[in-house]
């Protein structure tokens, strides 16, 4: 594990209007987070509310940008160079088109595919970040993308989606020990759990 802390960053809209956006999933994603961890109150610094509390033993901050979504880089980039963090420590946490609602991706690295919060973050740190993605699903034209992701969710999307904020919050401490692919496989084992078969009858007949 790295002695670095980490800076998990989730990526939104400032402002009660946009809070249940689905452009919000990243503010959301850290939000559960810190329901979940014993993390310190929310502060405002780095152009930004900023928690810091630990997962896996190793000091975590957790990110909401306040610079609205397509300056997301200068809230990250602030943070990230006064803790001295290299690209490889920061966790950018966003919704994302491209998937399907309720699927779920992590990577490190790669381009913004259009995403205009993660096009700053590149600018401030270069690309070699790792990503949570959130599905929220594409609306089918490229007209149609803007109000698709400034809709909130709605009530039948409360039912995947609340499983897959908590899917993140059970398997964020893994993201602390660079384990990609084992946060990637905890959250989809709390998203589809096995199913449990049935005992055998092992009491015999008494007649």
């Amino acid at each position: 594990m790295s002695d670095s802390p980490l800076l998990i960053a989730g990526l939104g809209n400032p402002g009660a209007q946009y809070a249940r956006n689905r452009h919000n999933a990243g503010f959301m994603a850290v939000d559960t987070i810190h329901e979940s961890y014993d993390f310190g109150p929310w502060r405002a610094k780095y152009q930004g509310m900023i928690s810091e509390g630990k997962l896996a033993r190793r000091k975590t901050y957790l990110l909401k940008p306040m610079t609205y979504m397509n300056d997301s880089g200068h809230s990250v980039g602030a943070a990230a160079r006064f803790l001295k963090l290299l690209p490889s420590a920061v966790v950018v946490m966003h919704d994302e088109i491209d998937l399907a609602a309720s699927k779920l991706k992590a990577k490190t690295g790669g381009g913004d595919a259009g995403h205009n919060g993660l096009r700053s973050i590149t600018a401030a740190l270069g690309p070699d970040y790792r990503r949570v993605r959130i599905g929220v699903g594409h609306p089918g034209g490229k007209d149609r993308v803007h109000g698709h992701v400034l809709q909130n969710f709605s009530k039948a999307d409360e039912e995947w989606l609340v499983p897959v904020l908590t899917a993140i919050a059970k398997a964020a401490p893994l993201l602390a020990e660079n384990d990609l692919i084992g946060f990637m496989n905890k959250a989809a084992l709390s998203l589809h759990p096995p199913e449990k078969k049935p005992k055998p009858d092992t009491e015999k007949d008494q007649n």
